[in-house]
């Protein structure tokens, strides 16, 4: 039976942790344990934590508030030896086949890095099923640099992606799901995507992050990235250039010098905007990709 280390990063989950907790333990085919790291809570979540603990069903510890991309990146070094690590947010519910169906997407390519992730059920507040943002990836990593979508709720990865992921603390950190998508794709790992969902992303006013965003919102979002001169993508490139050189792949490594020099020449940013290896199953995003290139903005 697969062992699954699940992470968890919490903060003033009281509300709705009790239902994803029991989820998460009731995962059927698979040993679960779960690790919490409280990011500075001040409502009753740590008085729940300390329930479950006393139970043996979980082991937490608190630290200061460091967002959740560092707050689970913190968990991801922080963890037991195990077979495989899975990201979890306090506020989801899980179908009780989600650990099960990734190991078995991911047991077949034990003897490389590799990472599962899935699509995502939207819910409302009480669990019931809203519209969803259905997602086609390609997989590729020259789309992860430029369109945004995996949900780290639904990741679960083996330990030699693990153990890589570890070896480099990136500075510019806009997800740790984004990031660690994109350092998979970047070495060669393999990568599937679960077209089944498996989780109910439940949609509330304190998500850190959510999906259910209206059209206008939307391409608010889109645009104040465009106008956005610190260039997030291009730094989040340098770092996996400069982080993981030993692992990316020759295909990947010339990605990775287009990208990063694409500024310095008219004829860099053409050579760019043809490159077919940057396209992404989003039609939008290509468009708003080509604009960003045009404006050096990328």
């Amino acid at each position: 039976m697969p062992r699954v280390c699940v992470l968890m990063s919490t903060y003033d989950g009281e509300r709705y942790i009790r239902e994803q907790i029991d989820s998460i333990l009731a995962q059927r085919d698979v040993e679960v344990s779960l690790l919490v790291r409280d990011d500075g809570s001040t409502d009753g979540t740590h008085v729940i934590l300390d329930e479950y603990q006393k139970k043996g069903l979980l082991k937490w510890y608190t630290g200061d508030n460091l967002k959740p991309a560092r707050s689970f990146m913190q968990l991801l070094r922080d963890a037991p030896n195990c077979d495989y690590y899975a990201f979890a947010d306090q506020d989801d519910f899980w179908m009780n086949d989600k650990l099960y169906a990734a190991c078995q997407m991911l047991e077949t390519n034990s003897d490389k890095p590799a990472l599962y992730f899935g699509q995502t059920q939207l819910a409302d507040k009480d669990l019931n099923p809203i519209d969803s943002v259905v997602i086609n990836p390609f997989l590729t990593f020259g789309e992860s640099l430029v369109y945004y979508f995996v949900g780290g709720c639904t990741m679960v990865m083996n330990s030699r992606l693990r153990e890589i992921v570890n070896k480099y603390r990136p500075k510019e950190l806009f997800m740790h799901d984004v990031w660690i998508y994109s350092v998979a794709l970047a070495i060669g790992a393999f990568v599937a995507f679960d077209k089944v969902p498996r989780i109910m992303y439940r949609q509330h006013g304190g998500n850190t992050v959510g999906q259910g965003f209206g059209a206008w919102e939307m391409w608010k979002r889109r645009f104040d990235r465009l106008r956005n001169e610190r260039r997030i993508r291009s730094r989040v490139a340098r770092e996996i250039h400069d982080g993981y050189k030993d692992y990316i792949t020759a295909d990947n490594r010339e990605i990775l010098n287009k990208v990063l020099s694409y500024r310095k020449s008219f004829l860099g940013r053409m050579s760019l905007l043809r490159d077919r290896r940057f396209t992404t199953s989003h039609t939008t995003t290509n468009i708003f990709f080509k604009l960003a290139v045009l404006l050096g903005t990328f």
